[in-house]
């Protein structure tokens, strides 16, 4: 049987492949959530040292910035690389009422936690009234 190639085909997949993977940082995936007064972010970095992870909190904008490297020995050959590599960021824009400066993180099984409380000034209070006892009259 005789099949009909198209060599630009190639090139072009591969030129692709080269262009949207590893060119560009990848944003890491996240899961967000509130509990009670505390809000929580999960950061998936599956693979990553705990040392090759960078967390920063610069007026109110939060920056998760991970390194994950692959073999470093000039002997290896490469079978299949799927795995992405490199330097991976993800930045998320903190409202008002969070209190970064009692922010905590985790990082445990390849995920990343960070908890951030909201703000004692952000949260709901009771407000107390005061009036007037006697009601003056008018004219008296």
């Amino acid at each position: 049987m005789l099949m009909r190639t198209d060599p630009f085909r190639e090139i072009d997949r591969l030129s692709q492949q080269l262009l949207t993977s590893a060119a560009r940082p990848t944003a890491v995936p996240i899961d967000a959530y509130r509990k009670g007064d505390t809000f929580y972010v999960h950061f998936d970095l599956p693979g990553v040292r705990v040392e090759d992870i960078d967390l920063t909190v610069e007026r109110n904008i939060l920056t998760v910035r991970a390194e994950r490297h692959g073999p470093r020995d000039d002997e290896v050959e490469t079978l299949v690389a799927e795995r992405p590599q490199g330097t991976f960021t993800r930045q998320l824009f903190l409202g008002d009422t969070l209190d970064t400066d009692r922010m905590e993180a985790d990082y445990e099984a390849g995920v990343l936690t960070v908890k951030l409380p909201v703000a004692e000034q952000a949260k709901p209070r009771k407000v107390q009234i005061t009036g007037a006892t006697e009601r003056q009259k008018i004219g008296a």
